[in-house]
C-alpha cells in the first residue's frame, strides 16, 4: 500500500519534470520538508553541542589521564543541557523506511533503460559490473540471467544469485572487458564515493567535539559503502541529494553559532558546580 503511494508520488512528479531522476530529487525534497520538524531538533542539538565544546575541551583536558570519568563528566554535561549526541543518527533512521519503499518500488515496477547524468536508476552497481563482464559464474561457467521472472507479481527483479562475493570474483578474473564498459558501472560508483563522503562529513559536524561517538564517524560511512553497493541508482540518488541537503543545512548552522560564540564568548566558559567549588 505505501509502495503504490510512493509510486504514484513519483509518477506524479514524472509527469510533470518527464524525468524519473528529477522524480526521485523531488520526492527527496517532499519527504525533508516532511522530516522539517526533527531536522530542526536535530540542528538545536547540533548547535547545543557546539556551544558546549569550549566546556568539553576543558573536561577533556582535566581528566585526560581519567577516560572513564571524562566520560562521566561530559554525559553530565549533555544531561545539564539537555542535549542528546545521538541526535545525528535520528533522521538517517527515520528515512531507513522511505529507503526500503523506494528500493521495493524499483524492485517491482522499474525504471527500464532510464538514466539522469548517466547515473543507471534501475541497476545496482554489483548488477551493473555483471552486466558489463556479461557474467558468467566460475563455479559452472554458466551465464547467470541479470534479471529474473517473480511469478507471484509477474514483475522482474533483480536476480538473488547476483551475490557480492560472485560479483566481485567474476569482475576481477575479466579485468579487460570490465574496464572497457567503464561507462556502465562507474557514474553510479562514481555516486556511491559521493554518498560516502557525505555521510562521513555529516557524521562529523553531528559528532563534532564528541569522543562517545567518533567510532561512529568511521563505522556509519563504511556500513553504508556496503549495503548501496547492491541498491539500484534511484535509491542512490535520493540518498545522495538528501544527504547532501542535510549536510548544507549542517554547515550553516554551524557558521551561524560559531558567529553567534565568538560574540559570547563568556557565557560559553566551563563555571564549576557548587560540590567542585566546596
Amino acid at each position: 500500500m505505501a509502495g503504490d503511494g510512493l509510486m504514484w508520488i513519483l509518477t506524479w512528479i514524472h509527469g510533470i519534470t518527464n524525468s524519473w531522476g528529477l522524480a526521485i530529487i523531488g520526492l527527496t525534497l517532499l519527504v525533508r520538508l516532511a522530516m522539517h520538524p526533527l531536522t530542526k531538533k536535530q540542528m538545536d542539538s547540533m548547535k547545543k553541542m557546539q556551544e558546549l565544546q569550549p566546556r568539553m575541551k576543558v573536561i577533556q583536558e582535566k581528566y585526560a589521564e581519567d577516560k572513564e570519568t571524562q566520560s562521566k563528566k561530559v554525559m553530565e554535561l549533555y544531561k545539564e543541557n539537555n542535549v542528546n549526541p545521538a541526535s545525528g543518527c535520528l533522521p538517517l533512521l527515520i528515512q531507513l523506511p522511505i529507503f526500503i519503499l523506494l528500493y521495493n518500488v524499483l524492485s517491482r515496477h522499474g525504471f527500464p533503460n532510464a538514466t539522469f547524468l548517466t547515473i543507471h536508476l534501475d541497476g545496482s552497481i554489483l548488477t551493473m559490473i555483471a552486466e558489463a563482464i556479461n557474467l558468467v559464474d566460475p563455479a559452472t561457467f554458466e551465464k547467470i540471467p541479470i534479471k529474473v521472472l517473480n511469478e507471484a507479481t509477474g514483475h522482474y527483479i533483480l536476480n538473488p544469485q547476483l551475490g557480492f562475493m560472485v560479483v566481485i570474483f567474476s569482475a576481477m578474473t575479466n579485468l579487460p572487458l570490465l574496464f572497457s564498459n567503464m561507462g556502465m558501472w562507474l557514474p553510479n560508483t562514481v555516486l556511491l564515493m559521493v554518498i560516502s563522503f557525505l555521510t562521513w562529513y555529516q557524521q562529523r559536524l553531528a559528532s563534532s567535539g564528541n569522543p562517545q561517538m567518533a567510532m561512529m564517524n568511521w563505522f556509519m560511512p563504511l556500513f553504508m559503502t556496503f549495503i548501496c553497493v547492491s541498491l539500484p541508482g534511484g535509491v542512490l540518488l535520493y540518498w545522495g541529494v538528501s544527504s547532501l541537503i542535510g549536510v548544507v543545512s549542517q554547515v550553516f548552522v554551524m557558521r551561524k553559532t560559531s558567529v553567534e560564540m565568538q560574540k559570547k564568548p563568556v557565557l560559553l566558559q566551563e563555571k564549576p558546580t557548587h560540590k567542585e567549588a566546596g
